[in-house]
């Protein structure tokens, strides 16, 4: 009787180590199958991109992951971010542009959610003209508050603060290129790396330049807005630079045709400049007043700010575009020569039926 007992508790405890060891099994596979199985394909043909949006939730994320196909199975992925509390004050929800491991499973996914370890992408600053062009080239680029970057950008009292620039010279700021930055970041500090590459192309070697010229640097780039806008032909940059130094250092005024569409908004829309719009009443009328106007005209690229950093030197004091379209210039000392030189190009402008 003692011998059947014990043999019936052995079988007993027998299937209980059983049934603890499929227990276990199970919850390893359950625990491999939600943690670490594939999740991210393997053999995607390019680096899969999540966004995550500032003030995006959890319920953003995963909607994100499902329409976009990122994930085999994205219920799996779901179910493990509530489990790690992911979205929660404990696991913010952290902005940016994610690239996703192929091959990776969910809590390697997670993990890297949370620890906002998002990547920088490329932002290509392009020349502007007005101030509002700019909250809608960086919108297009990057997940950031546009309205906020506009009212900085008409703040007086930030731009003097943060850059000694108010609105007038805060384009002065921007030097065209490319800048590796957050995806997501707030409007403050895409100024600031803005701000930082500037102050990379002002070496000392540049700054020397400039105070030879007796210039600050709002001036230089002042001075270069015109010279770019002037001509796209390199060769012709330093020529030019030479010319408008000529006339300051005279006294005389730029005359500088650029600076009468600026208050028009007639950059990049007008191609010929009339005698009506030498009288629009504007500080940036540099026919009508010396010196520099009160800000650039648009924002130059860093080989016209060293064509002025180092003009040609030369006795020229005008300059007119050559009639035969190929965008260089003819320069002239007299003001007779350059009343023929204007004259053959305005017959140019008449052939072509060019009023405006």
């Amino acid at each position: 009787m003692a011998a059947e007992a014990y043999r019936t508790i052995r079988m007993k405890f027998r299937l209980l180590i059983a049934l603890l060891l499929s227990g276990l099994l199970t919850a390893a596979l359950l625990a491999y199958h939600f943690l670490y199985r594939l999740n991210v394909p393997a053999d995607a043909d390019g680096p899969a991109y999540l966004y995550v949006r500032r003030g995006a939730g959890l319920a953003a994320v995963l909607d994100s992951l499902a329409r976009s196909g990122l994930l085999a199975r994205p219920e799996t992925f779901a179910r493990v971010a509530r489990w790690r509390d992911y979205g929660t004050t404990a696991h913010p929800v952290r902005p940016g542009r994610y690239t996703l491991p192929p091959g990776a499973g969910n809590l390697a996914l997670i993990k890297l959610l949370e620890s906002g370890r998002a990547d920088t992408v490329e932002f290509v600053l392009k020349p502007f003209q007005y101030l509002p062009q700019l909250p809608r080239q960086a919108g297009r680029q990057l997940d950031l508050d546009t309205a906020r970057l506009h009212a900085l950008l008409r703040d007086n009292a930030y731009l003097s603060r943060r850059f000694g620039l108010d609105t007038a010279t805060v384009r002065t700021l921007f030097v065209p290129g490319r800048l590796r930055l957050g995806w997501s970041l707030p409007a403050a500090a895409l100024l600031d790396s803005i701000a930082a590459r500037h102050g990379r192309f002002w070496t000392a070697a540049r700054q020397q330049q400039a105070d030879s010229l007796k210039m600050s640097r709002v001036q230089v780039s002042v001075l270069a807005s015109i010279v770019q806008r002037e001509t796209a032909q390199p060769a012709d940059r330093p020529l030019i630079a030479g010319v408008y130094l000529n006339r300051l250092r005279r006294g005389q005024p730029l005359q500088a045709d650029p600076t009468l569409l600026w208050p028009l908004h007639g950059l990049g829309t007008r191609k010929r400049v009339l005698n009506v719009d030498k009288k629009v009443n504007s500080p940036y009328n540099t026919y009508r007043h010396k010196g520099l106007p009160p800000g650039p005209i648009t924002t130059p690229y860093a080989a016209v700010l060293d064509a002025v950093l180092r003009p040609a030197h030369h006795k020229f004091v005008f300059f007119c575009a050559r009639p035969d379209g190929s965008g260089f210039s003819d320069f002239a000392v007299t003001f007779a020569e350059h009343k023929r030189n204007a004259k053959r190009f305005q017959h140019r402008l008449d052939s072509l039926k060019i009023h405006r």
